[in-house]
């Protein structure tokens, strides 16, 4: 699957806004990108376009909270140098009182145990590589609590302190483990899904906002944050456009 002497990012949720972004951005800096999502029509059109611009990717469809699939995925693989766990996503906004429990048992399924399973798969490889890193995809819900949000806040916190007690148990190897927390970032998808294919209530999560983050803004700092030098951790890294101060505090232009 991937070319021998090239250093290898596989990056999960790979079929559109940030994970897409990042894989574009990982192939222009060098590496053979692998990217893995369900979507299989979406990571080969984002694969071929990264090949047509004379860059590296394979697309192979994979569904995170499948350890079976995981498992195969990750012998399929000939070397790991960067896993960046991108796949996950928020399913409703309720309060706690009334939210659903199957929306918060797969927002867990995908963000935590997702991370987890293709994590345990890969580690032994990117051990292996003698320089590996991990980046988990986290969000400032994983530091901070917000009405509204009970559900995917406990899973993104479940997520970090994943990525936190990584770090802790695996210092001394060659891998090393950094967390990106993204505030607010408008992609296409992320606040549809959200509400269920309800574009108004979409729109309003960002509106009179005049510059909210990019899929782009994103890959752009979880590729710095690949590329520093072997030695450089980047532990946590929290990114908010300038008009977002919290989670619950935003400049909104009327």
């Amino acid at each position: 699957m991937t070319t021998a002497g090239t250093p290898v990012a596989v990056v999960t949720g790979a079929s559109s806004g940030i994970g897409a972004a990042t894989a574009r951005q990982l192939a222009a800096a060098g590496f053979h990108v692998v990217l893995t999502a369900r979507r299989k029509d979406r990571i080969e059109a984002v694969a071929a376009e990264i090949t047509e611009a004379g860059h590296q990717a394979t697309a192979q469809a994979l569904d995170v909270t499948d350890r079976e699939a995981v498992d195969a995925f990750a012998a399929s693989l000939s070397r790991c140098d960067v896993l960046v766990n991108n796949a996950g996503g928020a399913l409703g906004a309720d309060p706690v009182a009334t939210g659903d429990p199957a929306d918060w048992r797969r927002m867990y399924e995908v963000n935590v145990i997702g991370t987890l399973h293709v994590t345990q798969a890969l580690l032994p490889a990117l051990t292996d590589s003698g320089d590996g890193t991990i980046v988990v995809l986290s969000s400032t819900a994983g530091l901070s609590t917000y009405e509204g949000g009970g559900g995917y806040v406990a899973a993104k916190h479940g997520e970090h302190v994943l990525a936190e007690t990584l770090r802790l148990e695996i210092v001394g190897t060659p891998v090393r483990v950094i967390e990106v927390a993204p505030g607010m970032v408008k992609t296409d998808e992320f606040a549809t899904t959200r509400f269920r294919g309800d574009t108004d209530k979409a729109a309003k999560v960002y509106a009179g906002v005049a510059a909210p983050l990019t899929a782009d803004d994103m890959a752009d700092t979880i590729t710095w944050a690949v590329t520093r030098p072997p030695h450089v951790n980047i532990d946590l890294l929290v990114v908010r456009p300038r008009a977002q101060a919290s989670n619950s505090k935003v400049h909104r232009e009327l």
